[in-house]
């Protein structure tokens, strides 16, 4: 079956569209050839009866003059005789070149002419008679002595103009009637013309928005149905698959989502099946470290108990000063294998659920849990919040700050260890531990972050230097971040912020890079 690409979809659409405009404006421009057409025709037949009632202006002039000079025999009266004679010749031209389509009107123009050449003749005879009958006689009135003065009393002129004011009614009758017929037209033509267009647009207006729901409603489906792939695989089903039969350009992009589906979920399982063999490895090698440690600890006090026991001066104080290091040692070197493997389990153990915290009394248990000097003053804000979160994390977080704060303080028995928490934006508060110890260099601000790195020997101050690094990656995975600001002599107040809302289930992606992580020690700032 031929299937139709997006491509040429969204082509053919845009055809259609440009096909749609092309038509809109080809009929509107003949639509307004039309109105133009009969426009101009309008125009013609008002120009040719203005150019009809001049002319015959100029002839009823010419017989005003005329009979004017007839009767009185002043010369001025003939002006507007010679003028309009002047006219008439160029007016009767003109008429004919607007009348070369109209043999009716014409007809009636050369009639009219060919009577004004009797009247034009006719006067002329008895204008030159009056002319000179005046000269003969200065005093002489009216038609008197004039030979053929019997014309005009006849009214035979008269006779003459009537048949041309007639003519010229007839011809202006027959140019208002052809006149009221061409605005007619014209009406019609614009009022067609509105409707044609309007209609046109109309319907390519439909057939636009038509084609173009098509098109959104084929691209919204196809791309509603990615993003459902795409938030299945973010929720973590990397086993979802999407069909797609349309065979174009999105179903390409449908295989290429399908595909890095697969791909996602075989290197899950691959880094599931690692993590596991990470945490087998990492049991085992904790079980089999621990046990030759357990076993120095024993042979130790075996030594230390068999020499009490061979009499008092048998075991020197430097032997048994010897032997408390050594266990000293084992100890610390257990303490240091436990904290590997909780940072190493952090993100990796199935998730606890989430539970309502109120974090006053979660700071009251881990107080009492940890058993703070009698002295220490532990200062809490009015206002703490109560959140829906991992209560064992935040409770592990807190826990080793107020520790270190406790641990590190330099007079722990006078010192103050304050609580403090604000809410910078509506997605995270940020929590905060103080305290008035020794303080931190700038310099080691991000170092302490770092596991095995610790500030002060480790013979003075027992310490495995992994504590802040399960914490940095515990804040991290809920979304947050820690940080230190501090001076030395200054005190140290950590910052972290967590989330107002739980975090969202994280897979186990980035355990791998973490657990390979432990096994390059970092060098420690003091041994």
């Amino acid at each position: 079956m031929l299937r139709i690409n997006l491509t040429t979809k969204l082509f053919a659409g845009f055809l259609l569209l440009l096909g749609l405009f092309v038509g809109v404006v080809t009929l509107n421009y003949r639509l307004a050839e039309q109105v133009l057409r009969n426009t101009r025709l309008v125009e013609a037949s008002q120009r040719v009866s203005a150019e009809g009632a001049t002319l015959l202006r100029n002839i009823i002039d010419m017989e005003t003059g005329y009979r004017g000079y007839l009767l009185v025999g002043g010369e001025q009266f003939l002006e507007p005789y010679y003028g309009g004679e002047r006219e008439l010749t160029r007016r009767f031209a003109t008429l004919h070149q607007l009348l070369a389509d109209q043999p009716e009107q014409r007809a009636r123009l050369d009639s009219t002419e060919h009577l004004f050449g009797q009247w034009h003749r006719y006067s002329q005879l008895l204008v030159s008679e009056k002319r000179v009958a005046r000269r003969l006689n200065p005093s002489q009135q009216g038609l008197s002595e004039m030979p053929h003065g019997r014309l005009a009393e006849g009214a035979v002129g008269k006779q003459i103009m009537d048949a041309i004011r007639y003519q010229m009614g007839g011809f202006d009758r027959a140019e208002t009637e052809r006149r009221d017929a061409q605005r007619q037209l014209l009406t019609g033509s614009i009022v067609r013309a509105q409707r044609l267009s309007i209609a046109v647009s109309v319907l390519a207006l439909v057939l636009g928005l038509l084609w173009a729901a098509y098109l959104v409603r084929l691209l919204a489906g196809r791309l509603r149905e990615m993003l459902g792939l795409a938030r299945r695989l973010a929720s973590g089903d990397y086993k979802t698959q999407l069909a797609s039969t349309a065979n174009d350009e999105l179903s390409e992009l449908t295989e290429a989502l399908n595909s890095m589906a697969r791909t996602i979920d075989l290197n899950i399982g691959q880094l599931e099946a690692r993590n596991l063999e990470l945490d087998q490895f990492a049991y085992v090698v904790s079980h089999d470290l621990k046990a030759p440690l357990r076993g120095i600890e024993s042979a130790s006090r075996w030594i230390e108990e068999d020499l009490s026991n061979m009499g008092k001066d048998a075991l020197p104080p430097h032997i048994q000063e010897f032997l408390g290091l050594m266990r000293q040692r084992v100890h610390r070197m257990e303490n240091l294998i436990t904290g590997i493997l909780a940072l190493a389990r952090v993100g990796r153990v199935a998730a606890e659920a989430n539970e309502a915290v109120f974090v006053r009394q979660l700071l009251r248990e881990i107080t009492d849990t940890l058993g703070l000097p009698s002295g220490l003053r532990f200062e809490l804000p009015f206002l703490l919040p109560t959140l829906t979160t991992n209560r064992t994390q935040l409770q592990q977080v807190f826990s080793n700050l107020i520790s270190n704060a406790v641990k590190y303080h330099d007079h722990p028995a006078t010192g103050t260890v304050s609580i403090g928490c604000d809410e910078p934006d509506a997605r995270f508060y940020r929590f905060s531990v103080r305290d008035d110890g020794p303080g931190i260099a700038p310099e080691y601000h991000e170092k302490i972050f770092v596991i095995f790195q610790t500030l002060v020997e480790r013979d003075a101050l027992e310490s495995t230097g992994v504590g802040l690094a399960i914490v940095k990656k515990i804040v991290e995975r809920q979304g947050g971040r820690i940080w230190v600001e501090s001076a030395e002599g200054a005190g140290a107040t950590f910052y972290f912020t967590w989330p107002r809302q739980p975090a969202a289930a994280r897979g186990a992606v980035g355990a791998t890079a973490a657990s390979a992580a432990l096994v390059v020690r970092q060098p420690a700032l003091s041994e």
